[in-house]
């Protein structure tokens, strides 16, 4: 079992910046691919960003694409998502995930789930 804690949401003015930490624990984190994921109310969870292992790959959304960047700190066992010129559409409920071995940019396929952490942006 990996547990997932996210952290680091809250309310903030469009083209803010905000950092979103997720911690694990229970496995070895660096055996795993992270992702970030969000869910508006009323829409699907959709995928936000993903980083393999080593934190030597990173893919993006589209619509996050040059604003926001997932890290990874594999001696803290966290992974981390700095989003910066936010915007109103971007509020939404963000999870971190975990996949052993591979970092899927599809929710389904992950394994672990965290919570989720508010971020809400407003105009």
């Amino acid at each position: 079992q990996v547990q997932l804690v996210e952290s680091g949401g809250g309310l903030v003015q469009a083209g803010g910046s905000l950092r979103l930490s997720c911690a694990a624990s229970g496995r070895t984190f660096s055996n795993y691919g992270m992702g970030w994921f969000r869910q508006a109310p009323g829409k699907e969870r959709e995928f936000v960003a993903t980083i393999n292992t080593s934190g030597g790959t990173t893919t993006y959304a589209d619509s996050v694409k040059g604003r926001f960047t997932i890290s990874r700190d594999n001696a803290k066992s966290r992974v981390y998502l700095q989003m910066s010129g936010l915007k109103p559409e971007d509020t939404a409920v963000y999870y971190c995930a975990a996949n052993i071995g591979r970092a899927p940019v599809r929710a389904r396929e992950y394994d672990y789930w965290g919570q989720g952490t508010q971020v809400t942006v407003s105009s």
